[in-house]
């Protein structure tokens, strides 16, 4: 019994440490279309939490995304992901083509797909994702264009 218990608390430790990451949290800027804020953070090997503070037309949108984490191209700290989550987003109106925009506020889903590199010299990592999204309330319709270059500080 003791053998069983002792090589199961082995197995899942070998699993543990079988994993994507190179680090536990990120902090750093995210650039494209919209700039911000981001903190991703590793809640196991291959799956994280990410969550942006980013502003584009006159406005806020914060966003929660839950991404899974894998080496890619069998490339030490290269890792790709993909994954889902939510946003909401407060503006209060801008000028678009010349054109006043009315106040509002949005809620959405987003999907995203990323690579990113972790450096060994220094403790940060780059990335560049593709994050459409989809607002369903207020400002509604689909949003291709939420790709963006990230830096982050990871510890």
């Amino acid at each position: 019994m003791r053998k069983g218990i002792l090589t199961i608390i082995l197995a899942i430790s070998i699993l543990t440490l079988a994993s994507a990451q190179d680090y536990k949290t990120g902090i750093g800027f995210r650039a494209g279309l919209s700039q911000g804020l981001t903190v991703k953070h590793f809640v196991n090997g291959k799956a994280a939490f990410e969550g942006i503070l980013s502003t584009r037309w006159s406005g806020l949108e914060i966003t929660g995304l839950y991404e899974i984490h894998n080496q890619a191209f069998d490339v030490s700290g290269l890792n790709w992901y993909y994954g889902f989550g939510a946003h909401i987003g407060f503006w209060d109106g801008n000028r678009d083509w010349g054109v006043l925009h009315q106040a509002y506020t949005v809620v959405g889903i987003d999907g995203i797909l990323g690579i990113e590199y972790n450096f060994r010299e220094v403790p940060f990592n780059i990335g560049i994702d593709w994050k459409p999204s989809v607002n369903l309330s207020g400002y509604t319709g689909f949003r291709p264009d939420g790709g963006a270059l990230s830096i982050r500080y990871i510890f």
